[in-house]
């Protein structure tokens, strides 16, 4: 394919979670961010955590469809400009927040103190994303496919949240 990602496709517009993966330097980053900023505006909302994990299943799913249709055609099948497998990522190491004692399940509310959760699990969320160690490295070279575009960074979600509940087991930051 020449040109990727052509935003007239439907499947490359997703991907690139609406363009985002086409923002210049980190478009990785960037893709994480938006998943901050969607997280936040869930937070606000107050949606429960029940909701959150189905959505966070539902976009999982959809995510790996999406990258399975658009790298189709790529070489280069997880193309720098698909965030989407990012924001999945990122949102499963949000979904870590309530264990850390900033969500109350008896009210369904999200405290204050998950902004700032959130916001650290942001950058361990990229450190474990643009490190890549094992077996995220393994997953992003041999798993050329939508699910392996999406698992590695799952991973890496899963990676940034039992860090952060690890360390606030010994250093109690919330």
């Amino acid at each position: 394919m020449n040109k990727f990602p052509e935003l007239t496709k439907f499947s490359h517009l997703l991907a690139s979670f609406f363009g985002i993966g086409l923002l210049p330097i980190a478009p990785g980053t960037w893709g994480s961010l938006a998943g901050l900023l969607l997280f936040f505006f869930f937070i606000y909302l107050q949606l429960s955590f029940f909701l959150i994990v189905s959505i966070f299943f539902f976009f999982v799913i959809f995510s790996i469809i999406v990258c399975e249709i658009a790298s189709k055609d790529l070489v280069e099948k997880d193309h720098k400009a698909i965030v989407i497998d990012e924001v999945a990522g990122a949102w499963l190491s949000f979904l870590f927040i309530p264990f850390l004692g900033v969500y109350n399940f008896s009210t369904s509310e999200w405290l204050k103190e998950s902004y700032l959760a959130a916001c650290i699990l942001f950058f361990i969320f990229r450190f474990f994303d643009i490190l890549k160690p094992h077996p995220i490295s393994y997953i992003d070279r041999k798993l050329k496919s939508g699910f392996g575009i999406v698992l590695d960074d799952l991973i890496a979600g899963l990676f940034a949240g039992l860090t952060l509940l690890g360390g606030n087991f010994f250093i109690q930051i919330f």
